[in-house]
């Protein structure tokens, strides 16, 4: 079962081979009230300890699939349900050092019900995610 917050409590971890960690992920909540396709979804701002990581090259990971922005903006069929939860992958190589961090989230979503040029809506999340293992 998922969380009401957009930041879920699990999930927060680094990825790729020991050793060569390849960045981290966050597990997160759709930000909408329902399901929606991936071309609304316009990425997600990560801020972790201070430090800044783009929309344009952060990438979701929904049901074993990632994708880029790009890929997102071209997606016509792929859907994210309200009942499943997808990562954020973040490269950093070396992945991020055991421990506590502040994460903030910027999900920025479009409505279809609303014209493509009115703008983004953005929702914004934080709390605090441990690193168990580097």
């Amino acid at each position: 079962m998922l969380e009401h917050e957009l930041i879920q409590s699990t999930g927060f971890r680094n990825f790729g081979p020991v050793g060569a960690r390849q960045g981290f992920a966050i597990r997160v909540r759709i930000p909408n009230y329902h399901g929606t396709r991936l071309s609304l979804l316009e990425g997600f701002d990560v801020t972790v300890d201070g430090e800044y990581f783009d929309h344009e090259v952060n990438r979701l990971g929904i049901r074993d699939e990632v994708y880029t922005m790009a890929q997102m903006r071209e997606e016509t069929v792929a859907r994210w349900s309200l009942t499943e939860w997808g990562e954020i992958l973040v490269d950093k190589p070396g992945g991020l050092e055991p421990g506590v961090h502040k994460i903030q989230v910027v999900a920025r979503i479009r409505y279809s019900y609303f014209p493509p040029d009115v703008h983004i809506f953005p929702m914004r999340a934080e709390r605090f995610g441990t690193i168990c293992i580097a």
